[in-house]
This record gives structure tokens, C-alpha cells and sequence, in this order.
């Protein structure tokens, strides 16, 4: 068979968040009622609320249920419950935007870390989509924000593999659900100020018309694994991130591009479009810095930042969707940093 009919392409993007609607003003105010009492710095941490650049996310509970303690058993429940069906309502949009339906798929990838399912998330959707039996599933748990990047890469490398398939590629985080109401750490605080919920979803296919994956990579930063991650606890997943991830992005993220590009043969003058997962505010300003960009080139990252928050791996996935709808033409860089601490790149080539 052809190179060229063994690129995997994306057919199509689609998103979904949850019913509730929050702004970041009554976030605050919640905050300062949850840890204003207990914590005596909360003061001074309380400005990471205005300077997060985020204005509204969506979650799955309405804001009265972070007020009092909630075993993680329950939450975890409601883990499962709520990502089957955002991970529903993406696949479905998907699909309808390829004009396709739910048995011209041959295969799920999908990817969360903000919770546990065992069976697997893909197998209860096969239940709920009535999905063909036979149908190939990889479930990538583990990978945080960087998730979203690095599974796209995944699922384009079996697309690749297999050219007369089409794969069905999810992703969903509920990073509310992980709110431990009891833990009055500096992290936990900068969570709740950071932290939202949403699904997405594409169709990745060597069949059909759409951008083309042409290129994926890797990068793991040596003596690094306390640099973001969960702290398993007995009430649940203990969020875990260094205030040096902008200093780190900062020093290394043009090296580690660099390398990447040069064994695509191109370099950052080749790309016509940078598509980075929004950390937050500081990790989007630390990304221009590094690869001296000009103020305001990461726009499509600001904006899904300020209107939706930061959704660990779905993010760049809602990036991604944003910047397809008015495309340039010619190389597109996705990125994003997670636990290991590593980078993923993924280098599209848009028509």
C-alpha cells in the first residue's frame, strides 16, 4: 500500500461539557468559605483566583457540593457516571460531523486520569453505544494534561497500522470530582482555581478527509517524577504539581521542540500554527517565551482557558477544535506537559 494512503488523518472534532456552568468570581467565594477559616495564608494565596486569566468552567455537580466532605467512593461513582456520558455526547458529535455512525467505528482509545474504572471506561461505553462487539479498545490511563496530546499519537499510530479502519478517539477528565474538602494545601487551593470538567472526542482514520497526523514525539525530563502527579491517598487522588513548571517550560521547551522538528525535517519557521494545551496563564506565557512567540499568538489557548478552564488532557482537544474552524494552511504544532514530567508533541499538516 501507498505512504500516502497510510497517513492517518482527522475526520472530524467534537466537545462536550457538563450542565453546570461556573464562574471564577463565585469560585472564589466558595474558596475563601472552604479554606478562609482553616487556612491562616489563605489571604494571601486568594489572588491566584483573579490571576488564573479563567472566567467560567463546567462541572458535573453543581457548586453547593464542594462545600462539605465526600467519601471517595461516592465520588468516584460519579466519576464514572459523568464520563460515560460526556464521553457519549463527544463520540456521537463526532461521529454526526464525519457523517458517520457508530458501526463504521472499528476501534476506541480513550483517555482520563482523574478517576478509576475497571472494567474500563471504553467497555461501559460499549454498552451504552450498543458498539460492535468486536470492537478494539485501548484505555491510557496515567498521563495527566499531557494525555491529550500523546493519545492522539497513539490512536494515530494504529490508524496507521491498520488503514481500512477508523478509530474513535476519547477523551475525558473530571478534575472537580477530585476536590479532597480536607486538604489545605497550597496545591489544592491552586486547583480549585485552575481545575474544571469536559470530554472530547475525534474520528482518526487513514480513510477520509481532514488534517493530516504526520508526526508524534516524546520528551521526559530526567529526576522529575514529583513534578506533577497524584498522591494516592485514603480520600482519593491528592493533586500534585511544582511551582516550577513555568521555569521548566521556560529553560527547555525550545530544545525539546527543536529536536522534535528537526527529525520532521522542519523547523519553528515551518509551522504556521502553534496549538498548546493552556496549563494556565503562566505555563501559555512561559510557552511564548520559549519558543519566542509574539504576545498573543496562543490566543486559541487563552481563550478555551478563560471560557472553559483548564480540563487536564480534553483541553488542547478543545484547542484543537477551535483552531480547525478557521485553519491555517500548511504545519500545525500541538503540545502539552504532564506527569513524568513530559512533553508531547503532536505535528498535524493541515490542507
Amino acid at each position: 500500500m501507498p505512504d500516502e494512503d497510510r497517513v492517518a488523518k482527522i475526520i472530524s472534532v467534537a466537545t462536550a461539557v457538563p450542565k453546570y456552568k461556573i464562574s471564577q468570581e463565585d469560585v472564589e467565594k466558595l474558596a475563601a468559605r472552604v479554606f478562609g477559616a482553616s487556612m491562616g495564608d489563605f489571604s494571601r494565596l486568594a489572588p491566584v483566583y483573579g490571576n488564573a486569566a479563567i472566567k467560567t468552567r463546567y462541572s458535573c455537580v453543581p457548586l453547593e457540593w464542594y462545600e462539605k466532605p465526600c467519601p471517595f467512593s461516592e465520588r468516584n461513582r460519579l466519576y464514572q457516571e459523568n464520563a460515560v456520558n460526556l464521553l457519549a455526547e463527544a463520540g456521537q458529535k463526532a461521529l454526526a460531523k464525519a457523517n458517520l455512525s457508530l458501526d463504521d467505528i472499528d476501534g476506541l482509545v480513550v483517555v482520563s486520569s482523574s478517576g478509576i474504572a475497571t472494567p474500563s471506561l471504553d467497555a461501559m461505553l460499549m454498552e451504552k453505544l450498543h458498539l460492535k462487539r468486536n470492537m478494539e479498545r485501548l484505555p491510557i490511563f496515567g498521563l495527566g494534561c499531557v494525555g491529550g496530546v500523546v493519545g492522539l499519537a497513539r490512536t494515530a499510530q494504529l490508524a496507521k497500522g491498520a488503514p481500512d479502519k477508523r478509530y474513535l478517539y476519547m477523551v475525558v477528565e473530571l478534575c472537580g470530582l477530585d476536590f479532597i474538602f480536607s486538604d489545605h494545601s497550597k496545591s489544592n487551593v491552586i486547583a480549585t482555581a485552575l481545575f474544571a470538567d469536559g470530554a472530547a472526542a475525534a474520528v482518526i482514520s487513514c480513510k477520509g478527509e481532514g488534517p493530516a497526523i504526520v508526526g508524534w514525539g516524546e520528551h521526559t525530563w530526567p529526576d522529575s517524577l514529583d513534578v506533577m502527579g497524584w498522591d494516592v491517598t485514603d480520600d482519593g487522588l491528592r493533586v500534585i504539581f511544582s511551582q516550577d513548571i513555568p521555569t521548566i517550560v521556560r529553560k527547555d521547551m525550545r530544545q525539546v521542540v527543536d529536536k522534535f522538528l528537526a527529525s520532521q525535517h522542519l523547523t519553528k519557521e515551518n509551522i504556521a500554527e502553534f496549538m498548546c494545551h493552556p496549563g494556565g496563564a503562566k505555563v501559555i506565557d512561559a510557552i511564548e517565551a520559549a519558543l519566542d512567540l509574539p504576545a498573543g499568538r496562543l490566543h486559541y489557548a487563552r481563550d478555551i482557558l478563560r471560557d472553559y478552564g483548564n480540563m487536564s488532557a480534553a483541553t488542547v482537544m478543545f484547542v484543537l477544535e477551535a483552531g480547525l474552524k478557521s485553519p491555517r494552511s500548511g504545519y500545525t504544532l500541538l503540545s502539552s506537559f504532564g506527569p513524568g514530567f513530559t512533553a508531547g508533541l503532536v505535528l498535524l499538516q493541515v490542507p
